[in-house]
């Protein structure tokens, strides 16, 4: 895939009208609505800031959440959960929407800017195309979730052009949403001239950067649940990186396709035979493949389980694998002090529970103190890196979890690959 794209700066947006893909998919309080980090809305003010500083009038738009677009979606849905479908109501289907209303975004967004942002009730209806039309220079006009409308997740031609004919220009940068083919994500770029903001430009050039050039030794640290979910990037990595680091609940499914007992510990008997392929490719490549020598591991999966100290092959049958023990944290550090560039995805154990966070706290720790390039891969990591107090000190955190994944396996990006190429 082309990472060499034209961003904002490489194109007139003076008085013109730029449609905006933003992130604005924010964590709320359940119970007030309230948005309880507005971190992916200050990522956006960088690229909104140079627009009106162009003095072009901007149209942002994102989704939020999962809302249910149509009411006999929902009335099926609801269904599904056991629920009378004949004591379903549009009024409740319309308060599940009202619960992802864009509208607490506009209020954080107006606050930051120091400016009003005129919110939509609509994304393509009458109200969305009459403040666009009203739109002047200078001004911020949020529609409302892109997800409110059904053609959104299939690429709807038609509604991607009723976006696009609000608009003279389309600035992508949300990350978070460029690996899918949705209409504000891709279908738009279609109908008009398609670049990159400066949150998407700053992803390309530095994981793009460290895949296609890094500088050496390259060490990549896989964690997370799951081998299924990282099967094309231990594939992808084991052709470019220098060593691989293994942890998390998918390091009991390469323990046992090499013999290991692994207790009850999360296990993918579907996939040992591929980890044993990906050790041997790792072998007749050079590559490095570390797993943990040893293991923290518990009785119960539980927040108040005593930690044992066992090693890694030899879990015990009553026992699951919670976290990596100090001798791997100890390698592990010992890989990242002298790299050149760090790639991390995925926690070492199970770190929302203070007993089984060492390994993940120490892998954070270590990087902290490495002169290497740092990237965090999004999603866990970055949610660790950030609870930890380590933020600071990376290289740099993705904004995107699945799309960080799905570019470090070397996936074309729907919401990339559109863009004006350089």
């Amino acid at each position: 895939m082309n990472y060499n794209k034209k961003t904002v700066k490489d194109i007139d947006v003076a008085g013109k009208k730029v449609l905006l893909r933003c992130d604005f998919n924010v964590p709320q309080d359940k119970t007030t609505g309230a948005i309880t980090d507005d971190k992916r809305i200050r990522a956006a003010l960088p690229t909104i800031q140079y627009l009106l500083d162009q003095n072009a009038a901007v149209i942002a738009c994102s989704h939020l959440g999962k809302p249910v677009a149509t009411f006999d979606s929902y009335v099926k849905k609801q269904a599904e959960k056991g629920k009378d479908p004949a004591s379903i109501t549009e009024e409740e289907w319309k308060k599940s929407l009202a619960k992802l209303s864009l509208a607490p975004v506009a209020k954080r967004l107006s606050e930051l800017l120091g400016r009003e942002v005129i919110m939509a009730s609509d994304v393509v209806g009458p109200d969305a195309q009459a403040k666009a039309a009203a739109l002047q220079p200078g001004q911020v006009l949020l529609l409302e979730n892109t997800r409110f409308e059904k053609g959104e997740t299939k690429n709807d031609p038609a509604l991607a052009k009723a976006m696009a004919d609000m608009a003279e220009v389309y600035v992508s940068d949300a990350f978070g949403a460029v690996h899918r083919a949705h209409a504000s994500t891709a279908g738009v770029a279609a109908y008009l001239p398609a670049v990159s903001g400066f949150l998407i430009q700053k992803e390309l050039e530095i994981i793009g950067g460290a895949l296609a050039n890094p500088k050496r030794p390259l060490v990549a640290i896989l964690g997370g649940s799951k081998v299924s979910s990282k099967i094309g990037v231990i594939n992808n990595l084991l052709e470019i990186a220098d060593t691989i680091i293994i942890g998390g609940g998918m390091t009991y499914t390469f323990l046992k396709a090499q013999g290991g007992s692994v207790g009850k510990s999360l296990l993918e008997e579907d996939w040992l035979d591929y980890c044993n392929d990906m050790m041997k490719k790792a072998k007749e490549k050079g590559v490095k493949l570390l797993l943990p020598e040893d293991t923290i591991c518990a009785k119960e999966f539980s927040a108040d389980a005593e930690p044992i100290l066992v090693d890694s092959m030899n879990i015990p049958d009553d026992c699951m694998g919670m976290d990596i023990g100090p001798k791997a944290i100890a390698a592990y550090a010992d890989a990242v002090k002298d790299a050149g560039t760090v790639i991390w995805n995925g926690p070492m154990g199970v770190f929302e529970f203070p007993a089984f966070a060492k390994g993940t706290q120490a892998v954070a720790e270590a990087l902290s103190n490495s002169n290497a390039i740092t990237i965090i891969g999004g999603g866990d990591s970055a949610a660790a890196v950030q609870q930890l107090g380590y933020a600071d000190k990376m290289t740099h955190i993705s904004t995107g979890g699945g799309a960080s994944l799905e570019f470090m396996e070397g996936k074309e990006l729907p919401g990339v690959a559109c863009l004006l190429d350089k």
